[in-house]
């Protein structure tokens, strides 16, 4: 019988990855996780340093969320929330209402991040029609900024390469506008002097302000590396949109659930908005779900409405196993107090990262926060010399840069959205050695990246 990897690449169409490395004789068959480590079928360790895909926060082989899986099966494996609730569902909605940031206390369950941000699409749609306002649907979000890839939530992603090839499918309603990058700060002027806060109010009033629905963005943004916004950047975002009667809505598909140190990243950088969409981290991806959560009020207003209810929902969405599962996922955070581990070990991951980046002149900046991190890459930094299209193309996508990092054991994602970039997102239980182990691994792929590239000249 052939094995894994023969019958993956006859029969599993893979996600985001180029049909060479799928036929590959380097296809990885990853079998087995305990903690912040996975196997391979051949027996190979990896340190998995990007939690499964910035998820897995708890890390692997935590029987006690198998195990709640498992008793909610034996009970009940699945109804709907179509008009019903199950204990599961009202149990998880209630622990993410109890610590979600201001008045947000109503939970919509779903599937995925993609979902969650539909969802919010369509719940300010809905709210906006509930207030006779039908002419609000446009979307303002961010250049560079990943909302998701199903069509709906395409329309808001801001990366050439995702959009482009499905330009003629999408809704023609977004405007983009700059993200963080480049956008400092400086002593002396005001968050809302800033370009990437007035780009902001602009686009809102050159589209017209009663056209518009909702700004989306992330607290700290994945797209174009881990984008941490400067001081009052969020505080202007709610300014804006109160003036304009625009929804706010938080993106914390990847922030939420610990990533930033906290329970949601909105807590991190100040942020009040009307809605936030979640995923990932809140099963620590023992199960699929993510969701939607919005202020009461702006649920009431739909309610009251001649529709009388928010039109949307899916099948699977509020499942009770994958419900059951973020009860206990979220039960182990807090009883193990697992945030205060982040807060407590950021330090020696930003610190170590930045001190990896003055050892090595291939790195032009490391930026993040929490476990939540990005070494974006150069040729020379001592000369300012960026990557050629040449070597960036070696390098990226499928390149060169993978065989390193996957010759030195460490699951990190190399990114090549808007510059060449490692993307670094370990388990949140990671602790000071599986840390220090982190390091010594991306110094390996960073050593091998300095030497292929001083051999190019």
């Amino acid at each position: 019988m052939p094995d894994d990897r023969e019958r993956a690449r006859r029969h599993l169409v893979p996600h985001f990855t180029r049909g060479g490395a799928w036929r590959s004789d380097h296809l990885v068959v990853i079998d087995r996780g305990e903690g912040c480590y996975v196997w391979d079928a051949d027996g190979n360790e990896y340190l998995d340093a990007l939690a499964g895909l910035f998820c897995t926060n708890l890390g692997h082989g935590r029987s006690d969320l198998t195990a709640a899986a498992a008793k909610q099966m034996d009970k009940l494996a699945f109804y709907s929330n179509w008009g019903f609730a199950h204990p599961s569902s009202v149990e998880a909605a209630s622990m993410i209402a109890a610590v979600a940031p201001g008045d947000l206390s109503r939970v919509f369950f779903v599937n995925s991040g993609s979902e969650a941000v539909e969802s919010a699409l369509k719940l300010a749609r809905c709210y906006h029609l509930a207030n006779g306002d039908e002419q609000r649907h446009k979307v303002i979000a961010r250049n560079w900024a990943y909302h998701g890839t199903s069509l709906g939530a395409l329309a808001l992603t801001g990366i050439p390469s995702l959009r482009d090839p499905f330009l003629p499918m999408l809704a023609d309603t977004v405007r983009h506008v700059p993200n963080t990058l480049g956008c400092p700060l400086e002593p002396g002027r005001e968050a809302r002097e800033l370009e990437c806060v007035t780009a902001v109010e602009e686009a809102i009033v050159a589209e017209g302000p009663d056209t518009v629905a909702m700004v989306i963005a992330e607290p700290v943004q994945n797209g174009r590396g881990a984008l941490v916004p400067p001081e009052g950047y969020w505080r202007e975002l709610r300014r804006i949109c109160d003036a304009y009667g625009v929804l706010l809505c938080a993106d914390e598909v990847i922030n939420s659930f610990g990533r930033l140190g906290h329970w949601f990243g909105s807590e991190r950088v100040g942020a009040q908005p009307d809605m936030i969409t979640f995923a990932k981290g809140v099963t620590s991806a023992y199960a699929p779900l993510g969701g939607l959560i919005a202020g009461g009020a702006l649920v009431e207003r739909v309610w009251d409405s001649p529709v009388a209810m928010f039109n949307h929902g899916s099948t699977f969405g509020g499942h009770p196993v994958s419900t059951a599962v973020a009860v206990a996922n979220m039960t182990a955070m807090r009883d193990e107090d697992v945030f205060a581990g982040v807060r407590g070990n950021e330090g020696r991951l930003g610190g170590g990262l930045r001190e990896l980046m003055s050892a090595h002149g291939c790195v032009k900046d490391v930026r993040g926060a929490g476990y939540f991190y990005a070494v974006e890459l150069m040729r020379d930094r001592g000369s300012g010399a960026d990557l050629t299209e040449a070597e960036f193309a070696s390098l990226l996508p499928g390149g060169v840069l993978e065989r390193f990092v996957r010759e030195a054991r460490v699951l990190v994602r190399p990114d090549s959205r808007g510059a060449a970039m490692l993307m670094i997102s370990p388990p949140l239980v990671a602790d000071a050695a599986v840390i220090d182990d982190l390091l010594r691994r991306v110094d390996q792929v960073l050593d091998r990246l300095g030497g292929w590239l001083r051999a190019l000249k």
